[in-house]
């Protein structure tokens, strides 16, 4: 599976991609059906259909030419059709019952919601899937239990290091644990280093010269630290996928606005560039690893649906939090001069980061 998976290489962006765009889009589907609203199209991509199919209860099901999104069309959604029905005169009782204009202040709430939050319940099914079957790693101690897998071709395996040795000492300076391996190799800057191994008892000297890693931008000598895997039950697994997924949120938003502020560079957003890059840099790490980038992947887009902003599901989510307040909508005009300012937002927002991602800013001599 490994080996597929880092082999089609690109190609696992849009498997991603598509992937959570069907999770989020099914969101919107499944809730407003419940509430008895007729779906007329679910997209995955927009722009030219490249196939798809009619299912009994009308809705066109169809896969478009360009995956970087996806949508659900409702009828009487935002138009038109919510004064008029198809035939262009006014809408009959029937016609009503299932147009998404005509459904109450809680059910288009209900149903815009349902969208993001589809990507955070995904997210947390996979990490809890992950705690309960594959495990986690946890650390153990260095000095007890030794260094842990050796990298191929590393300045470590080159100098005959082995898993399970005890690092007791590099040019003199005692190793009691991980972090003084690391900064120890880190101080090197990369000259030759004289370690002290013990072996099974049997104290070994080894030297080895740390390689420059550019991914990283540290020296590295090719080891791990050791780990034990660890898994847990449902209800566990279930709460601690949770909690990660609200502590990554936290950290994603607490960035957004480090960014919004100044006080993060722009080099830390990226785009769909970036993101295809990651995707298979992350696949060639294996199958597991490309999992739990996805379920990463969805919460960001949840909470990047959920920004007040005209155009995505948290600035219709606004509207009708004021239409609450209000007792009535919004007036038509200003939703749409709002709906207009959020697409030239959402458009600069893109553009910028896909300049970002193509390193132009810098090109062009720009700094972030």
């Amino acid at each position: 599976m490994d080996s597929f998976i880092g082999g089609i290489g690109y190609f696992n962006a849009v498997i991603v991609f598509c992937i959570l765009v069907f999770v989020h889009e099914m969101g919107h589907y499944l809730v407003a059906r419940w509430c008895g609203v007729r779906i007329e199209v679910f997209s995955i991509g927009f722009g030219k259909e490249l196939f798809g199919w009619t299912d009994s209860h009308g809705t066109r099901w169809k896969f478009s030419i360009v995956p970087l999104g996806g949508y659900v069309r409702m009828y009487g959604e935002h138009s038109m059709e919510s004064v008029q029905g198809e035939t262009g005169m006014a809408m009959s009782q029937e016609e009503r019952a299932v147009s998404f204009d005509h459904k109450t202040l809680a059910q288009r709430f209900a149903i815009v919601l349902a969208g993001p939050m589809a990507n955070f319940i995904f997210a947390i099914a996979v990490l809890a899937l992950l705690f309960g079957g594959a495990g986690v790693r946890e650390s153990r101690d260095v000095a007890t239990y030794g260094i842990g897998a050796i990298v191929a071709d590393s300045p470590a395996e080159q100098a005959g290091l082995m898993e399970g040795d005890r690092i007791l000492s590099i040019d003199g300076r005692d190793i009691p644990d991980w972090s003084s391996l690391v900064e120890a190799v880190q101080a090197s800057e990369g000259r030759e280093l004289l370690l002290k191994v013990d072996r099974d008892g049997l104290v070994l000297t080894k030297r080895l010269q740390p390689n420059f890693n550019e991914a990283s931008s540290t020296y590295l000598i090719g080891i791990h630290a050791p780990f034990q895997v660890v898994t847990f039950g449902p209800l566990q697994s279930v709460g601690m996928a949770a909690e990660r997924t609200w502590d990554y949120s936290i950290l994603t938003l607490s960035a957004i606005g480090e960014i919004i502020t100044g006080d993060r560079s722009l080099d830390d957003m990226g785009g769909p560039v970036k993101i295809v890059d990651m995707s298979n840099q992350v696949a060639q790490r294996g199958a597991l690893d490309l999992v739990v980038f996805m379920a990463v992947l969805s919460i960001n887009l949840g909470l990047l649906n959920l920004l007040p902003i005209p155009m995505l599901d948290g600035g219709h989510l606004m509207f009708y939090l004021i239409e609450a307040v209000r007792g009535k909508p919004m007036n038509e005009r200003m939703q749409e001069y709002m709906l207009r300012a959020g697409l030239a937002l959402l458009l600069g927002v893109m553009i910028l980061v896909t300049l970002n991602d193509l390193k132009l800013p810098a090109l062009l001599g720009f700094s972030g």
